[in-house]
């Protein structure tokens, strides 16, 4: 099944209470479809040097960050396809690069000097982790997620993150659910991601229900949580 690959867009966090979320997606129902993974529990392992030089640049709030995460959206076994991601974000625009693979796979080329996949992304991807080796596996996020995009504009998708939890132990996209809360549990975390503008109808409700963007990362609040003042 094809896939999207490489992604330039804007994304716009909001935090909302599980109530705004109830309004929210009762208001913009009729403008909405589920995405192809619709309800899914996302896992991800994110990747940094040993003095998390990727996540110490990242809170500073710099104008050019980036970082390397691999994600499943299954509980995850050795053949299992998961995302290789590379994410840059520059003067407010997010650039990701993804490639599809094993999960065995993918992890053999992140944490040793397996060669990468023989394409202009996975060439991309390799020169990063060239450049800050020795990479390693931080720390694993796993929320619940809905994920749905504009009937009448696909570039326009909107996703509701729950139950968001991080630990720096077992470290696998194939082990269970659990861990230290990231975020309230009765928060939600509400992402517009989009190509250009967003549609009057989210633009109304947004405004109607006095709901503003923040900015909020998940593995920066994890840094902050788990590891600053720890080490």
């Amino acid at each position: 099944m094809a896939f999207q690959t490489v992604f330039r867009r804007y994304e716009l966090k909001h935090l909302i209470t599980k109530e705004q979320k109830k309004e929210i997606l009762a208001r913009i129902g009729p403008h909405i479809i589920p995405d192809r993974y619709g309800e899914s529990t996302v896992r991800n392992i994110y990747f940094d040097t040993d003095s998390y030089r990727l996540i110490r640049r990242s809170i500073e709030k710099p104008a050019y960050k980036e970082k390397l995460r691999i994600r499943s959206y299954q509980k995850a076994q050795r053949n299992t396809k998961v995302f290789v991601e590379l994410k840059k974000k520059y003067d407010s625009v997010v650039y990701k690069r993804r490639i599809a693979m094993d999960e065995a796979e993918a992890l053999e080329w992140i944490c040793t000097d397996a060669s990468p996949p023989d394409t202009q992304i996975g060439r991309e991807i390799d020169y990063f982790v060239s450049y800050y080796a020795p990479l390693k596996p931080k720390v694993l996020i796993t929320y619940k997620r809905q994920a749905f995009y504009a009937v009448n504009e696909p570039d326009f998708r909107v996703t509701f993150d729950e139950d968001i939890l991080c630990r720096r132990e077992d470290v696998s996209l194939g082990s269970e659910i659990y861990g230290d809360r990231v975020l309230d549990e009765r928060k939600v975390l509400m992402e517009i991601k989009t190509a250009g503008g967003i549609p009057l109808w989210m633009t109304r409700v947004l405004s109607d229900m006095k709901i503003y963007k923040t900015s909020f990362s998940k593995y920066g609040e994890t840094y902050k949580k788990l590891i600053f003042g720890k080490e």
